[in-house]
């Protein structure tokens, strides 16, 4: 009963440190996600982030992002809160504070999938997370990949690259980042993923079997 209590009280106090997850548009960050979230099913959560963007084909509101109005965002803003947002392509993009909770007091690894400036904002906050990037072999092959996807239109697109241009330079300022990782082979760069969150992998699945 005790052993419970006190498990359910370091949990609530502690918990697992949430994961900073960034890089561009197209590096692979989403299909990485999927892997990780499949191979340790109960684990891991992932913070929906707003936007004020409207929903893609297939999308779903409360799944890929919750979808807000830009003035109702902005309120949310001002009251404080979001623990970080920022402005791309016209639409805002953040996360809630309220998101972050909801997926701690269910004891699991909260992702979070943010830009540079969200990270900046973060590295603001007392949120202590592990910070990864996730960054293409080259911008040529990003913009393959982009292409491919055939969702963006070519003022878009460019907008993402040049984007992306600047998060690769950021990626390499000192002590932004805990791990780099240069998804060049899908395979090798979901080990070294992995890897860099094993330790904190293992301290959910014993907070867990306690309760």
């Amino acid at each position: 009963m005790y052993r419970r209590y006190f498990a359910r009280l370091y949990s609530a106090m502690a918990g697992p440190r949430p994961v900073v997850l960034s890089g561009p548009s197209g590096a692979g960050k989403s299909t990485l996600l999927k892997k990780l979230m499949k191979e340790y099913s109960g684990v891991f959560g992932f913070s929906v982030s707003h936007t004020t963007r409207n929903p893609r084909p297939g999308e779903e509101n409360g799944k890929d992002y919750h979808y807000v109005t830009r003035e109702a965002m902005q309120v949310a803003i001002d009251k404080g809160e979001f623990i970080e947002s920022a402005e791309f392509s016209g639409n805002m993009y953040g996360t809630s504070r309220a998101a972050v909770q909801a997926v701690k007091a269910r004891n699991l690894i909260c992702i979070l999938d943010i830009d540079m400036q969200g990270v900046k904002n973060i590295k603001k906050t007392d949120l202590d997370p592990i910070y990864i990037s996730i960054q293409p072999p080259s911008l040529d092959i990003l913009e393959t990949r982009l292409r491919d996807r055939k969702t963006e239109s070519e003022e878009n697109l460019q907008r993402r690259l040049r984007a992306a241009k600047v998060e690769i330079e950021f990626s390499k300022e000192l002590n932004m980042f805990d791990v780099i990782i240069v998804n060049d082979n899908l395979e090798d760069a979901y080990r070294r993923l992995r890897d860099a969150l094993l330790e904190e992998i293992n301290t959910v699945r014993k907070i867990n079997i306690t309760l």
